[in-house]
C-alpha cells in the first residue's frame, strides 16, 4: 500500500462532525512525519466524494486557505454541513477532535 493510499484509509475513518489534524493523520497512516504528505496527499484526492479530505485541519483547527477542491469558504460550507461550527476559518477542536479510534 503507498503512503498515500495510507493517508486516504485514515481520512475516510474520519466521522461526520468530527475533524482531524495533519499531524494526527499522519501518525496513524505511520509516521508522525509525514503531516507535510499529508496535504500533498489531499491536495491530489482521486475521489473527493468518497475521501472527505476537508475534515482535516491544522493543529490550530485552522481551515486550509488552499483547499483545492473550492477554496476555504467551500470546505467551511461542508463542514457546516457535516454539523461542525467554523467560527473565523477555524474548527474548535477541543470540541469536533476526531479522537481517531
Amino acid at each position: 500500500m503507498s503512503v498515500f493510499e495510507k493517508i486516504y484509509e485514515q481520512v475516510r475513518r474520519i466521522p461526520r462532525g468530527k475533524v482531524a489534524t495533519y499531524g494526527q493523520i499522519a501518525m496513524l497512516a505511520g509516521n508522525p512525519r509525514w503531516a507535510r504528505v499529508v496535504g500533498y496527499a489531499l491536495h491530489s484526492n482521486p475521489d473527493p466524494d468518497g475521501i472527505p479530505c476537508y475534515r482535516v485541519v491544522n493543529r490550530m483547527g485552522k481551515l486550509s486557505e488552499a483547499f483545492v477542491f473550492g477554496g476555504i469558504n467551500r470546505q467551511a460550507e461542508l463542514l457546516r454541513a457535516d454539523g461542525v461550527e467554523v467560527c473565523d476559518d477555524t474548527v474548535d477542536l477541543e470540541r469536533y477532535l476526531w479522537d481517531g479510534l
